[in-house]
């Protein structure tokens, strides 16, 4: 019978036998009021977040002046036009399908996962994580906030085509109606910017010599967000860079000693002192 190793310092995702309904009630024994605070406080983030982006809901016409400025922009700078990265997946049902599931769904179910397991199986990694995670989706808002940007799906006279609206799958409706979302925040991705947090945490979490098969995520999420049109690369460039100046100043704001917003997981018991 096969089972997963999941807990323990330094552990991989390596299969061990019939223990995993153990560890994890052993990981999460006692830590009940921990799982709701954290719950809580993603989720008043996320509110804040959401709530946040709909200052510039409605600024079509500076989404779509910054959007055409960004273009000649990476012309400027020599990138790669997204309309060569699209042309691999149009007319391509076979690849188009999957990559609009991939970014319907990938993004918040595998980061769900992946946080759901750190808190578990390896707290000290969860706090930097959240941490990271918090601090890009701040400096993310703040910059949606500053620059509108209408994603390339919107620009049909540049050539880009709305993959989602083609095959199905979308997840966004009219954007004049869409009345739940900010659909002028592409810039940065956050898609990009969680996931390479995410494969990062894995590598930095586990042993196991798979583990760099996580960095395949943050790798698929930007060819998927600009062949599917929804970020231009200057999105995804700014997103890691948000990130690395997120990851260098958390140090400095969280000294590794301490335990950022409260306790996390178990805490080791205190050796008891004997007289000899």
């Amino acid at each position: 019978m096969v089972a997963v190793d999941f807990g323990g310092p330094g552990a991989g995702l390596e299969l061990a036998s019939g223990g995993v309904v153990e560890r994890v009630r052993a990981a999460v024994r006692g830590r009940g009021g921990e799982a709701v605070g954290q719950l809580l406080l993603i989720t008043v983030l996320y509110l804040g977040y959401r709530a946040g982006r709909l200052i510039t809901a409605d600024d079509t016409g500076r989404a779509l002046v910054n959007a055409h400025r960004l273009l000649g922009l990476e012309d400027r700078l020599g990138l790669l036009d997204e309309q060569t990265v699209q042309s691999l997946f149009l007319n391509r049902e076979f690849l188009a399908v999957p990559a609009n599931f991939y970014y319907a769904s990938a993004h918040f179910t595998l980061a769900v996962g992946v946080l759901l397991w750190l808190w578990t199986f390896r707290p000290e990694h969860y706090r930097w994580t959240r941490n990271l995670m918090v601090a890009l989706t701040g400096a993310a808002l703040a910059v949606h906030i500053l620059i509108p940007l209408a994603p390339p799906r919107m620009l049909p006279d540049q050539g880009f085509v709305d993959l989602a609206v083609r095959y199905g799958q979308s997840v966004y409706g009219a954007a004049d109606s869409d009345g739940l979302s900010n659909q002028f925040a592409a810039m940065p991705s956050l898609h990009v910017g969680w996931a390479l947090l995410l494969g990062v945490a894995v590598v930095a979490a586990t042993r196991t010599p798979w583990r760099w098969l996580a960095l395949a995520h943050p790798a698929l999420t930007t060819l998927v967000v600009v062949g599917t049109a929804n970020h231009y690369w200057l999105d995804t460039i700014v997103a890691v860079m948000l990130l690395a100046v997120a990851a260098v100043l958390h140090p400095l704001v969280v000294p590794a000693a301490a335990t950022a917003w409260g306790v996390m997981g178990p805490v080791p018991s205190k050796p008891v002192l004997t007289s000899s």
